[in-house]
């Protein structure tokens, strides 16, 4: 037991020798001077710190740069599109109603002037007119019988065997038969026209783009009811009178004037240039678009040029 205490007692720590105190220098005062340099330490990192880099301008977004007016377009940068069209185009129709017994056309097909495209059913028209032409042949016998006598009688009274009553007699039946050999002929020459009508004729020289009609169809001038009867019976187009419409703001059409320079393009041929030259500006705007339709006509035609193409068309400077 005695061991056990001796041994505990040796293990034991003075606390008395283990602070050792400097002569001159108090615990608080060493505190102090411990903060101080503590604190310019502190002081000296952070003026010693490398400055952070200058901001980069930031640039403007594109709201800023779309709230503004975008800038007028410049001379001879002004583009545009539009479409080919045809100012010659015609749906052939029959003038008068009758049955289709023969179409001569087809699509593609070149027509000229006066060729016949579709015959309709004429078998009464063409008795009425065999009827009036042999009604004007029976008045002109009748009137030149009738100027057989006149011309005797008046020969007979010359020589004093007739009277004036049998001249006048024979002058007022000359007369009347001249009056209905007029009436005859005139109305032989009306069912010879109205035969005509039987035949559809082309109108100009053009390009047959549509075929609506078959033979057997009624064809009639004026649309009937129940959609059994055709109105017409091909489009014909005139390939000679194709030009470019196209609609420009109305911001630019100022830059816009008869007869300057145009190049155009089609959708279908990126690579064909085609010179064309502005023909007239239409008098009126869509102000639903706020947009003035132009007219261009091309500087020459090229086959490959169909109607309603999709085409852009670039406005050249006066001295381009």
């Amino acid at each position: 037991m005695d061991d056990k205490s001796e041994l505990l007692k040796s293990l034991r720590i003075e606390r008395s020798n283990d602070t050792v105190t400097r002569p001159g220098v108090s615990p608080l005062a060493a505190g102090g001077i411990g903060a101080a340099m503590l604190a310019l330490g502190a002081a000296g990192g952070w003026i010693l710190k490398p400055a952070p880099p200058a901001a980069e301008p930031v640039a403007a977004t594109s709201s800023d740069s779309a709230s503004t007016s975008a800038p007028p377009a410049q001379p001879g940068r002004l583009i545009a599109s539009g479409y080919v069209v045809a100012r010659r185009q015609a749906t052939v129709a029959a003038e008068v109603t009758g049955r289709l017994v023969e179409v001569r056309v087809e699509e593609g097909l070149k027509v000229k002037k006066g060729d016949v495209l579709a015959v309709l059913e004429s078998t009464l028209a063409a008795a009425e007119a065999a009827s009036a032409k042999a009604r004007a042949e029976s008045a002109e016998a009748t009137l030149a019988e009738a100027g057989r006598v006149l011309r005797r009688t008046r020969e007979l009274q010359k020589q004093g065997f007739a009277s004036i009553a049998l001249l006048t007699e024979a002058k007022a039946r000359y007369d009347s038969a001249l009056a209905q050999r007029n009436a005859f002929v005139a109305e032989a020459a009306r069912e010879a026209a109205q035969l005509d009508r039987y035949e559809i004729r082309a109108p100009f020289d053009g390009v047959v783009v549509n075929k609506s009609a078959q033979p057997g169809e009624i064809i009639s001038p004026v649309s009937a009811g129940g959609g059994f009867t055709r109105t017409g019976v091909c489009t014909i187009v005139d390939m000679e009178s194709l030009e470019i419409e196209v609609d420009v703001s109305e911001a630019y059409i100022a830059q816009v004037t008869e007869g300057q320079k145009v190049e155009a393009v089609l959708d279908a041929y990126p690579d064909l240039m085609l010179p064309a030259h502005v023909i007239a500006t239409i008098p009126s705007a869509d102000r639903s678009k706020a947009t003035v339709r132009v007219r261009i006509g091309f500087d020459r035609l090229d086959p490959r040029i169909l109607p309603e193409m999709a085409i852009n068309v670039r406005f050249l400077e006066p001295s381009a």
